[in-house]
């Protein structure tokens, strides 16, 4: 039973995600707001009902807290991922010009890949490396898909990815550091935190991979046919890739 809400959320999220590339303008900014609330609050439920409230808080506290943390400074000073702005008035309410919705997307964002970086590797230093990796082709759909909606735009424009100019390299290498000390300090807090509360494992984890392979091979879909960005297709698919193949490898193994 305490399953539901998690997954009902993920339902959710699916289907606000279908909305975003139907609306336009105003609408489709308060999609977005839909979106990232339903999607953190789908990880958060899960990590409660699997680890329990002090463990889902803790897990709040660090991604959300860091990453709110690095979009700051990064605003203020270009540091870790380039120089870049918010627009303003469209997310909600903001922190020194950050929108607090970007802070708890990076929560919705990392749970899934967290989960499925410990799925595909037991050892925790490369769970570490994964989670990085693994963020990083999560942002290889993020950035393009919010770049071209002007939710943030970049001061350098012409030295990115072939297809994907718009958005520098540094973008890319900042994340990965930042998403290295978010999951060195999950690392911590998984051993810190309570013990996991007994569940079938189909059900502990059903959750967090469906968020992944949502995010994973329906970006791609979206990203190739309906919102007109082939090459964040393309390289989303092989970034968020790393993970997803050996998770279905692994989910594979364990039906038979």
């Amino acid at each position: 039973m305490r399953f539901l809400l998690p997954v009902f959320l993920v339902a959710l999220t699916v289907v606000a995600q279908i909305g975003y590339p139907l609306t336009v303008g105003g609408a489709r900014d308060r999609i977005t707001i839909v979106v990232v609330l339903l999607s953190a609050g789908a990880a958060l439920a899960h990590a409660t009902a699997t680890r329990g409230i002090r463990y889902a808080l803790g897990f709040l506290t660090l991604v959300s807290g860091i990453g709110l943390l690095a979009e700051v400074i990064g605003t203020a000073t270009g540091v870790p991922f380039g120089c870049y702005a918010y627009a303003a008035d469209r997310l909600g309410p903001a922190l020194l010009d950050v929108p607090l919705m970007v802070a708890l997307a990076w929560t919705g964002g990392m749970y899934p890949v967290w989960v499925v970086a410990g799925m595909v590797s037991r050892r925790t230093s490369s769970r570490i490396a994964l989670t990085a990796i693994g963020a990083v082709g999560w942002d290889l759909f993020l950035d393009p898909q919010m770049v071209a909606d002007g939710q943030w735009t970049w001061c350098d424009t012409d030295s990115g990815l072939p297809g994907l100019t718009q958005i520098p390299y540094t973008n890319y290498l900042g994340w990965f550091a930042v998403a290295l000390v978010m999951a060195g300090l999950l690392a911590v807090w998984e051993h810190a935190a309570p013990d996991p509360v007994l569940a079938p494992p189909a059900s502990a984890l059903a959750v967090p991979v469906a968020l992944f392979l949502w995010t994973w091979l329906g970006s791609a879909l979206a990203h190739a046919t309906f919102l007109g960005l082939p090459s964040s297709a393309g390289y989303g698919l092989v970034g968020m890739g790393v993970l997803g193949v050996p998770l279905l490898a692994v989910s594979a193994r364990a039906r038979r």
